[in-house]
């Protein structure tokens, strides 16, 4: 491991959880105060959208909150070896301390006035007395030292582990939501089973593209900026109509931010977990530059996100019980266009 470092402290996460956790109990609040049964067609469109995304919202929330538990995990663990390092280190200065000991020790452990006085060389001893008052000195900084730094990484695991606990609470509160939300997703199911055929088809086509998307639309004359973004296009075609999956970032289920976390992978680039932070990831472009494998996230909260491939089209996993499938570049607000 390399120089010492002090563990980020939990309130850094813990107003994260926060404000995650507040954004989630309001839309709960507010789902919750809404009603399941019948309502006028536009009433019912309406409550499926936001039922869609309340859910994409607590998707992202749960999966900052997985991704910051990996973080404190392996902070913990780091924190962990260099106790274990430092304590081998304070064993071997006990030793040697104890060496020193027992060697005055059975020297007789006289008063120094008399070990000289009986000397049979006096500026020998002068000199071995000196030196061992130098090591002494020496080793027992050294320990003070350690046992100063022993001190301070104690504390550090103390809070990496009180961090680590704060933040399973927040994960199952956010699962708690997730709960709520996939109840009033089914909800929004029943609500939309219940409007006739040409509704629901009215809905499919406003909203969200149709099933017949799952097929391969020509992307154009649009090429990819890079052999990378080319590879990361290329993967998101072969998750074509796999099924959307709670904080799942492939290879059999996706959410949104996993899918494109799964594609650019798969082109030797790492990408990070949530939309939010994708949204960051790279240069932003104006749309009307967009080209294919670029990240188009939507809502000014950047709650979704999808790749661009062409021809006014994006691949994305647009929610649960949908596949991984086409649709049009503008079937929601655009927050941005980010080119990794």
């Amino acid at each position: 491991m390399g120089s010492h470092r002090r563990l980020a402290p939990s309130s850094g996460f813990n107003r994260g959880a926060g404000t995650a956790l507040c954004v989630l109990s309001a839309a709960a609040a507010g789902l919750c105060a809404a009603p399941a049964d019948a309502a006028p067609h536009t009433d019912t469109r309406t409550e499926v959208d936001r039922l869609y995304a309340a859910a994409e919202k607590a998707t992202e929330a749960y999966n900052k909150a997985d991704e910051r538990a990996g973080e404190l995990r392996r902070e913990v663990s780091d924190t962990q070896d260099r106790i274990a390092r430092q304590q081998e280190r304070v064993n071997s200065l006990r030793d040697t301390l104890g060496s020193l000991a027992g060697a005055q020790y059975r020297s007789g452990g006289m008063d120094p006035s008399l070990a000289l006085l009986f000397s049979d060389d006096p500026a020998d001893y002068l000199d071995k007395a000196a030196a061992l008052d130098r090591i002494n000195a020496r080793e027992a900084g050294r320990l003070r030292d350690l046992t100063s730094a022993m001190r301070e990484l104690d504390q550090e695991r103390s809070e990496a582990l009180g961090s680590l606990a704060e933040l399973d609470r927040s994960r199952k509160a956010v699962a708690a939501h997730k709960r709520t939300v996939e109840r009033k997703l089914a909800t929004a199911r029943r609500l939309l089973a219940s409007l006739p055929h040409a509704e629901r088809a009215a809905y499919d086509r406003a909203s969200r593209s149709t099933r017949d998307s799952l097929g391969f639309p020509s992307l154009g004359g649009a090429a990819a900026p890079s052999a990378r973004a080319a590879a990361a296009v290329a993967a998101a075609r072969s998750a074509l109509g796999r099924p959307y999956v709670w904080g799942a970032n492939g290879p059999s289920g996706f959410d949104c931010s996993g899918l494109m976390q799964w594609s650019y992978a798969r082109a030797g680039v790492a990408l990070p977990r949530t939309s939010q932070e994708q949204r960051s990831a790279g240069q932003h472009v104006p749309l009307s530059q967009a080209r294919p494998g670029d990240l188009i996230t939507y809502r000014a909260d950047a709650s979704h996100v999808a790749m661009y491939v062409g021809n006014g089209q994006v691949i994305h996993a647009p929610y649960p019980g949908a596949p991984v499938r086409y649709d049009r570049v503008g079937m929601m607000p655009i927050s941005s266009i980010t080119r990794v």
